[in-house]
Order: structure tokens, then C-alpha cells, then sequence
């Protein structure tokens, strides 16, 4: 049986995206590629590993102890990396940064610096949802992620490093624009544009309102920060942003943000890691850059570990 890392990392997009076109565009490849190096697989073990249901693809029996191996394995050969990385320095080598999306207004800033200081490193940046990132942890697709909630439940070490406020904007001639003072009870009487299941900021809203004991209004749903901001401007309702994702459309008075009690909501900005791993030479100087960007937030420090628990919690 000749099975190589090539076909196992094919193999787990496959998996983990149920789609062999969502696992070719993640890899950039075609899918006749993904579709003969899975079918290469599957004639190397002599079992199926997959299946079609319905417009699905979902591993069987076979593909789902596969899965647990493949992973054990990309497992292993992160941390083989991390420790040769040790001896090459920051000369050369790759760091993987998996973040959430609302860091992307002011995590290029940093990778640049970076890249001025260690023009040898190269990065590779996945983004997605909060759930996305903490997925990629758990696989060992990532060597650090940012996130805006600490991780619960899981074998990882988070730091804050940056402030994070959530704040409620709507359009200039929204009438609660007009108002000195904003309760969250009239608050919940408008309508929300809400980011997808699996968002940090999200999820923090939900919390904020349960706290109060109300229920959020939700409109319709997005997958980014300028599609919410766009459909606040065109009048579809208020939302819960992260301050940092509206500095622009302040300054041309697009959006205004509401005086609502409670907020902003303070939050924290965090860079997490696998507890038991060694970080690269590249990732424990770019986490230790993030965590000099501020010397006075530093004083009050955030250090969370959460209980060690299976990969898969």
C-alpha cells in the first residue's frame, strides 16, 4: 500500500468540506486533480472512503477511521515542522495563520511588519468564521489563530493582546441616531442584521441580550463585515460590529454609531495555539509581536488554557 501525504491532505478537505470543488478551490486545484488523487487513495487501501448523498459527499466506515489517522498524522508532521523550524531561525520557513474575519481590518498592517523584519518567513493566512478557526487549530491546519472569544473545551493556550469593542451602528437618519440615551429594551425592538452561525461577534450579541433577559430581533444574515455594513446603510436594520471594522465609514459619516446602554461590549482580541505543541521559530515571534503591541494592555493580561480534551471537542 503506497498512500502519500499528498493523498491524505486531499483526502481530509475532501472530508472536512463534504465537496470535492470547495476541497480543489481550498487547494488550488482543479477537481479532475482532487477526484483521481481520491480515487488513487481508494485503489491504494481497497475500500471505498467516500460516498454521495444526495449533493453531499460523507465518508464511510472506512473513510472515517481514515479521517482519525490522517489527522493524527498531519498532527505529527506540524509539530516534525515546529521543530525543525527551531534550527532554521526565522532565515526561512512558513508560518499558517488561521483568523476570523474582522481581524482582517488590522492584521495585513501586521504581517507586513512581519514580512519587513523576516523577508525569509513565509505566511499563509486562511480566513473564516470563529468556528472555522478553532477548527483549524484542532487539525493542525494552522500554527496560531486569532479570535475574539477565548476557546472553552479544548487543548489551547489563548493570550490577549488587543482591545475588540462591539458597538451598535446604524445609518445617520436612523430616528435612535437622534436620541442622547438608547435602552436595550427599545434597542430590541429593531431589527438586527446578524453575521452566520459560528461568528464570535454574534455569539457575544446573543450572550448580551440573554444577560438582559430579551430576545434579539434578527433580520437577515451575513458572511462579512461589509455586506452587514452595507445592509445597514441601505436601511435593512442595526447591527453589532466590532468598532475597528467602521473606522472608514465614520469618517465619511455612513454609519454613526448608537449611544445603547451596555455598550460598547469589551472585548478582547486573542492569539491561540495548541497548549502541547511547539510553536516555530516564525510563530512564537509573531505571537510575541502581538503581544508587544500594546505595553499597557499587557499589564492586565488574559492567559486562558482550556481543559485538555479529545481534538475532535
Amino acid at each position: 500500500m503506497h498512500i502519500t501525504l499528498r493523498h491524505l491532505r486531499i483526502f481530509e478537505a475532501v472530508a472536512r468540506h463534504g465537496s470535492i470543488s470547495r476541497a480543489a478551490d481550498e487547494l488550488h486545484l482543479t477537481q479532475p486533480a482532487v477526484s483521481m488523487q481520491m480515487k488513487q487513495l481508494e485503489e491504494q487501501i481497497g475500500l471505498p472512503l467516500v460516498e454521495q448523498i444526495g449533493r453531499r459527499i460523507c465518508l464511510t466506515e472506512a473513510g472515517q477511521m481514515l479521517r482519525v489517522h490522517a489527522c493524527d498524522i498531519a498532527d505529527r508532521m506540524a509539530q516534525l515542522n515546529a521543530s525543525m523550524e527551531q534550527f532554521r531561525g526565522l532565515e526561512r520557513g512558513l508560518l499558517r495563520l488561521a483568523v476570523v474575519s474582522t481581524a482582517n481590518y488590522f492584521l495585513p498592517a501586521l504581517i507586513a511588519e512581519f514580512n519587513a523584519r523576516h523577508p525569509g518567513v513565509r505566511i499563509s493566512l486562511q480566513v473564516g468564521n470563529r468556528a472555522f478557526v478553532l477548527s483549524a487549530l484542532a487539525e493542525s491546519r494552522t500554527d496560531l489563530a486569532i479570535t475574539g472569544q477565548p476557546p472553552d473545551g479544548a487543548d489551547l493556550e489563548a493570550q490577549n493582546f488587543k482591545a475588540n469593542p462591539l458597538v451598535v451602528i446604524a445609518p445617520p437618519g436612523h430616528p435612535l441616531a437622534r436620541e442622547a440615551h438608547v435602552s436595550m429594551a427599545r434597542l430590541a425592538e429593531e431589527v438586527l442584521v446578524m453575521r452566520e452561525p459560528g461568528s464570535g461577534t454574534r455569539a457575544a450579541a446573543e450572550r448580551h441580550f440573554a444577560a438582559q433577559g430579551l430576545t434579539m430581533r434578527a433580520g437577515s444574515e451575513f458572511g462579512t463585515n461589509e455586506a452587514i455594513k452595507q445592509a445597514v446603510r441601505a436601511g435593512l436594520g442595526v447591527a453589532v460590529v466590532s468598532s475597528q471594522t467602521i473606522e472608514l465609514e465614520l469618517q465619511t459619516r455612513c454609519l454613526t454609531v448608537l449611544p445603547v446602554e451596555g455598550f460598547p461590549i469589551l472585548r478582547q482580541w486573542y492569539v491561540v495555539h495548541r497548549a502541547q505543541h511547539r510553536l516555530s521559530a516564525a510563530a512564537a515571534t509573531f505571537r510575541d509581536m502581538l503581544l508587544g503591541l500594546d505595553p499597557a494592555h499587557a499589564a492586565g493580561r488574559d492567559r486562558k488554557r482550556g481543559p485538555r480534551t479529545s481534538a475532535a471537542a
